[in-house]
């Protein structure tokens, strides 16, 4: 057996003793966000037009007909006082997102929507549009043809509407014109921000990035935040520094929680969600009215009879009771499922039961309605 199989063999022996952990381990990339490396929402007002008149109504829609006013008088065309009847142009939004370290001269992607009672964009070519910010300035530049992702085809007596034709995207449609300044290589200290605030998951990233490094770099101040103090050896190359502090693996912890949507009736529950011992009964009181009207006629060579109709109306009662189910102390999450599932119920009645388990302290579990 050569040297070289010998080695192969005993690191395949090795990786196969290496134990497998028991919850699902994630980059500290996926958990955190850097403080300050984010992107910037911009918004603009503008117009588009070319429209196969299915623009604005400007009779209907004044800052429309004044938009299109303003700019006409800016190009040299005087229309005060004119009266005005296309519907080839369209008042519209312009948003967009400004890119974390976006360069002046980069292209961005935009979303145009109708702000009147256009019915739609297709064909129509977004006008020059600055982009603001919150503080006021303009960031960006929008301009380009509008491509939809819907149509809308009517006649005298029948419409057609697919998709949403009143807002539309532009690829690469704005050009950015302002930098937003964050000179990340100066900073001595980093912050790190949770996507989902929790102590536990705060306190191992912080602890996988010291065990890492070798040194107390890093250190959790509260539940969404994590502090990093540059080492001496990344000084002025931060870049490195998160390169590789964000593919370090971390096992979040999660919160006993279940989530419920009331209007499609959604039920999520977390793993670590466990109940104390109840019982739980549920049943529904059905009512059934049938009515059933018969004739009534009168007999043969009978004098002032009439054929009248005489309501029979028949009422009856059901109740659809279930038998008691209890759930023992510290069930799993699929124990519970299995548990609520044996008393034949549906989503609906499922949330008003969960409901009633915490009312009554004997869910360990927060639950959150949306």
């Amino acid at each position: 057996m050569t040297t070289t199989f010998k080695a192969a063999v005993a690191a395949l022996a090795m990786m196969l003793c290496v134990p497998v952990g028991a919850g699902a381990a994630s980059r500290i990339k996926d958990l955190a966000n850097i403080e300050g490396v984010r992107q910037n929402q911009l918004i603009g007002y503008g117009l588009v037009v070319g429209l196969n008149g299915t623009g604005d109504t400007l009779n209907n829609i004044p800052f429309t007909r004044q938009s299109l006013q303003a700019m006409l008088e800016r190009l040299g065309v005087n229309v005060r006082g004119q009266t005005l009847r296309t519907g080839n142009v369209a008042a519209v939004m312009v948003t967009a997102n400004l890119p974390a370290f976006g360069t002046q001269g980069t292209r961005i992607d935009v979303t145009v929507s109708a702000l009147g009672d256009a019915k739609s964009l297709q064909g129509g070519t977004l006008l020059v549009t600055p982009l603001l910010a919150a503080d006021g300035n303009v960031y960006a530049v929008a301009q380009g043809s509008v491509a939809i992702g819907g149509f809308q085809a009517e006649g005298e007596a029948a419409k057609i509407v697919r998709g949403v034709p009143t807002v539309g995207r532009i690829s690469n449609g704005a050009l950015i014109e302002r930098e937003i300044e964050f000179a990340l290589n100066r900073v001595s200290q980093l912050r790190m921000a949770l996507r989902n605030p929790d102590f536990t998951t705060a306190k191992r990233i912080a602890a996988a990035i010291n065990d890492y490094m070798g040194s107390p770099t890093a250190e959790p101040l509260d539940p969404s935040t994590v502090q990093i103090t540059i080492p001496g050896k990344f000084s002025g190359n931060v870049i490195s520094l998160l390169t590789e502090v964000e593919q370090l693996q971390v096992e979040p912890d999660i919160g006993a929680k279940i989530v419920i949507d009331e209007r499609s009736g959604i039920i999520v529950m977390g793993r670590d969600v466990r109940v104390s011992t109840v019982a739980v009964a549920q049943g529904n009181l059905t009512v059934t009215v049938t009515e059933t009207p018969q004739v009534s006629q009168p007999l043969p060579f009978s004098r002032g009879g009439q054929t009248v109709v005489v309501p029979r109306t028949r009422i009856g009662v059901q109740e659809d009771g279930k038998k008691l189910a209890t759930v023992k102390e510290g069930v799993s999450l699929q124990q519970l499922v299995d548990g609520l599932n044996a008393l034949g119920i549906g989503p609906r009645d499922m949330i008003a039961i969960l409901q009633a388990i915490k009312a009554s302290g004997a869910i360990q579990a927060d639950i959150e309605v949306m």
